[in-house]
């Protein structure tokens, strides 16, 4: 659109320059005969001449603003409905790739996360749960900023655009029937009245939260977040353990870095390995889940495991033959027991 009025003032001022050379002939009196051009009259002919338009009552007589006419008017005629006619397009198929997204995502509608703001924090949990197997059709944004809007867009995932603290937004969204929530706005106030509106909209959903300041941790969880992640801090203990140790420091971004070196992830309990120390299986196991209770791999209360365990456990990203993963060696998993 500046573009676009750039050329519409630049053909104004054309005009004016050689205004000599032209003659509004439906503006001729017996004072002004010739039908001097004035600046409304350049302003009203460029307008008409760049439209296509064309009454015709402003016209070129002379040679040299013909010229002009012919070879700067006329492509900067086209250059100008080339913008418009663009910008118009470019509008209505974002609008219609929005429209056809949402369309898409809502037949999926029920079961899928909604995430919460989509900058730097949100875009890497989506890529981590899309590189865990997640479709992006599950997947919804809510973001108020064009840039969230655009980056998501680009990502190929269904964006509903507004305030993530307001109930319609949410709604829009299909917060009542998500299965999981990611809040991390750019503000700790935000998380918070985000959190808590869509703990009343939905009382069942995971719900994780990010915040800056440990301070505002409890607050968050108050709201109704099951889990909550406090980025200031993290991000400083791993600049305090790279100050310490860098080998601590490498071996801790290799663990929150996706698919590369070695990888934290949970997983079901193999038959094979029921009433097996944790220790002694290929996976290092760092925790045991037993009835939604995390215990350390030492806990004298998951010395053996059981049927119904689940593991936490350092491994290498990439698949190795020893360090099995569920389903992909057509194991059979200790939940698949009568």
């Amino acid at each position: 659109m500046l573009a676009a009025l750039a050329i519409l003032v630049g053909t104004v001022v054309l005009v004016m320059i050689d205004r000599s050379g032209y003659r509004d002939a439906g503006d001729a009196t017996a004072a002004d005969p010739y039908g001097h051009v004035s600046l409304v009259d350049a302003i009203y002919y460029t307008t008409v001449t760049l439209s296509t338009t064309g009454y015709g009552d402003i016209a070129p007589v002379s040679d040299q603003a013909r010229l002009v006419n012919a070879f700067v008017i006329t492509p900067a005629r086209i250059g100008f409905l080339v913008l418009l006619i663009g910008t118009t397009l470019e509008v209505l198929a974002q609008r219609g790739r929005e429209m056809f997204r949402i369309a898409r995502w809502r037949k999926h509608m029920g079961h899928h996360v909604v995430v919460i703001g989509y900058g730097t924090k949100g875009r890497s949990a989506v890529d981590t749960l899309v590189n865990n197997g997640l479709e992006r059709d599950h997947v919804v944004v809510v973001d108020p900023s064009p840039e969230g809007l655009a980056e998501a867009h680009s990502d190929g995932l269904a964006v509903i655009t507004g305030d993530a603290t307001r109930r319609d937004v949410l709604r829009r969204a299909g917060i009542a029937t998500a299965d999981q929530i990611i809040v991390t706005t750019d503000r700790d106030d935000t998380n918070v009245l985000a959190t808590l509106t869509v703990r009343q909209l939905n009382p069942d959903a995971f719900i994780v939260a990010a915040v800056r300041e440990q301070e505002n941790a409890p607050l968050m969880r108050q709201s109704g977040a099951d889990s909550v992640i406090i980025s200031a801090d993290a991000v400083g203990r791993l600049l305090g353990l790279s100050t310490l140790s860098p080998t601590l420091g490498r071996v801790m971004e290799d663990l929150l870095t996706y698919g590369e070196g070695l990888e934290v992830a949970e997983r079901e309990l193999l038959v094979s390995e029921v009433g097996v120390p944790p220790q002694s299986l290929a996976d290092q196991v760092i925790a045991v889940v037993r009835d939604e209770k995390v215990y350390r791999y030492f806990d004298p209360v998951v010395t053996l495991l059981a049927r119904g365990d689940r593991l936490v456990v350092v491994r290498p990203a990439k698949e190795l033959p020893w360090a099995p993963r569920p389903g992909t060696h057509n194991e059979d998993l200790a939940t698949d027991l009568d």
